[in-house]
């Protein structure tokens, strides 16, 4: 039993221990000086070996010969290795990062504009580099095909960009077909924009960070489109106090909305990305009930004309039996009041324009 507890005990601590937080490396912009003084000396390694043979073919005893041997053979290895801190330049621009790792280390995050020299031995790493999810940041135009080419080709993967953007980016993911809350297939597509706040979560607590994203956005559409209808439906909750309310997808946009930020949000902070802003951008029927939901939306808006209609008729009607009444123009017994009455809703209500009919005779 005691070491069943200790066990227990141990998990939670092992799990803090493997967690990765960012660290941003305080490295001077060092770039410049870097990459002349590497330049130089590698100039430098050339003019030795020029120098070296010189001297030995021109058989000058100035220096002994062991020295010039050894001055070809230094600057030799000079110039098959001197290239090597070159891999150490780092140039970033505004609102990029560069996470590092060393022999599989993480080390440190680049995140300020500049120029840099770190150890050439550092390797970027970014999963997500070549992932095009056809959002902002990832649309390149024409220059989208020639990254695909390029990534599809080991020989040249090694070029494509290891940065990471900061920027505020926009996904668009495709039209998801889904059922409201009661039962209707509606057609939904979501805009959500977004941006890395944490590198080192974002590279290493998920294996690609912007599929991550894309897969928790249709799921959490999928969560909250479920819980409204798409018009104010009777006796539906959507707010979970079990009341029921007016909350539709179509009327209630803006809440519903923020309720799926809100889902996203909760699903990828621990991959470091923070979701600003989320907006329905398509709301529809699916075509295969698009058709009759119209004709249910026709039917209900034609019954409220109606009923618009009759209302202002029996007005009409009222108003004309009362002055005719108050001004003595006519008495009408109750059978002519009903006929007049019948005739008047006719005319009123009816679709087409009235064709009157004189009567040249008697009322009686």
């Amino acid at each position: 039993m005691k070491n069943n507890k200790q066990s227990n005990k141990q998990i939670p601590r092992n799990h803090k221990e493997n967690g990765i937080s960012e660290k941003i490396l305080k490295t001077k912009r060092r770039g410049m000086l870097a990459l002349i003084l590497t330049t130089f000396f590698y100039l430098l390694g050339f003019a030795a070996i020029i120098l070296g043979g010189l001297n030995m073919d021109h058989e000058i005893h100035a220096v002994p010969h062991g020295v010039d041997v050894a001055i070809v053979v230094a600057g030799i290895v000079w110039v098959c290795v001197g290239w090597l801190p070159y891999l150490g330049l780092k140039i970033l621009k505004p609102q990029e990062a560069l996470v590092l790792t060393l022999f599989g280390k993480y080390v440190g995050t680049l995140k300020n504009d500049g120029f840099y020299y770190v150890n050439p031995f550092c390797t970027a790493v970014n999963p997500a580099a070549k992932t095009r999810l056809g959002q902002s940041g990832d649309v390149d135009g024409g220059a989208q095909k020639s990254h695909i080419l390029l990534s599809a080709n080991p020989k040249m993967s090694e070029t494509v960009d290891k940065k990471i953007s900061l920027k505020i980016m926009t996904l668009s993911n495709s039209r998801q077909k889904i059922n409201d809350c009661l039962g209707n297939p509606i057609e939904i597509g979501i805009a959500v924009t977004w941006r890395v706040v944490d590198t080192a979560k974002a590279v290493f607590n998920v294996d690609n960070y912007k599929e991550y994203l894309s897969l928790q956005c249709d799921s959490a559409l999928r969560n909250i489109v479920r819980i409204y209808p798409y018009d104010v439906a009777p006796n539906v909750d959507t707010t979970g106090d079990g009341i029921a309310d007016e909350g539709s997808l179509r009327g209630s946009s803006e809440i519903v909305a923020e309720r799926i930020r809100n889902e996203i949000q909760s699903k990828v902070t621990d991959a470091g990305l923070e979701i600003v802003e989320a907006r329905i951008t398509y709301l529809a029927y699916a075509p295969e009930i698009a058709a009759v939901m119209l004709q249910r939306q026709q039917a209900s808006a034609i019954i409220d004309a109606r009923k618009m209609i009759v209302d202002g008729a029996v007005g009409m009607v009222e108003m004309a039996l009362e002055r005719l009444n108050e001004k003595s123009i006519v008495d009408l017994d109750e059978e002519r009041k009903a006929a007049m009455v019948s005739n008047l809703l006719v005319v009123l209500c009816g679709n087409h324009d009235a064709q009157p009919v004189v009567n040249s005779g008697t009322l009686y």
